[in-house]
Order: structure tokens, then C-alpha cells, then sequence
């Protein structure tokens, strides 16, 4: 059995041919996916700003292969934000990725006399 590795990625993408009723949707949903909604599940979780509606970001926990890397965790959450927007029936262009592994970020600790 390979290692796993947990990732978080960020996919950001543009708006593009909303129809009159996914703008009216995305605006009156707006306050539920503001800076408060910004989570990483592995269901993701859509946040944007209403004005301009312009662009958008969706955060996703990825478990995959260690041995896939990130370019495979960066795949496997775009399918998702394509398969949740489309499913929404939101237009969309220019998905990009970040993706941070969490399993071998370093994390810098304060000493105690640093505090």
C-alpha cells in the first residue's frame, strides 16, 4: 500500500457566460460565500465577491498518493470544481491551482523565549 498524503488546494477560476438566472443566483447567494465560508473540505467549499462578479475560488482537503504528487491533488480538485460548478449550471474559464502538501510543510515554532 503506497503513503497517502493530505493536500489543500486552492483552484480559482473566471466567470464566464453566466446565464441571467446563475447571476441572480450567485448574487443572492453571495453572503453565503464570502471570506467566513473560506474552509478546506472535500466537498470544497466556493467563496467570491459580488461586485464585480468576476472571479471566484474553491477550497478542497485532497487525500491522494504521495507518490502522485501535487499535480495529481491539483487534478483531482479541478475535475471536482468543474463537476460542482457545472452541476450548478455556473459558466466558467481559466481554473488554475495551488496546492500545499500538508504532510511535509514545515512549520516554523516559536521558542518559548521568543513569545
Amino acid at each position: 500500500m503506497s503513503e497517502q498524503h493530505t493536500y489543500r488546494v486552492i483552484v480559482r477560476g473566471t466567470w464566464d457566460g453566466l446565464t441571467d438566472e446563475a447571476r441572480q443566483r450567485l448574487l443572492a447567494e453571495a453572503g453565503e460565500h464570502g471570506m467566513t465560508s473560506m474552509r478546506f473540505t472535500e466537498e470544497g467549499s466556493l467563496s467570491y465577491e459580488p461586485a464585480p462578479l468576476k472571479h471566484f475560488s474553491m477550497r478542497y482537503v485532497v487525500v491522494s498518493d504521495a507518490a502522485d504528487g501535487e499535480e495529481m491533488a491539483a487534478a483531482i480538485a479541478e475535475d471536482r470544481a468543474e463537476s460542482t460548478l457545472t452541476g450548478l449550471g455556473h459558466g466558467f474559464r481559466d481554473l488554475r491551482s495551488t496546492v500545499t502538501d500538508l504532510d511535509t510543510m514545515k512549520i516554523n515554532r516559536k521558542s518559548a523565549s521568543r513569545r
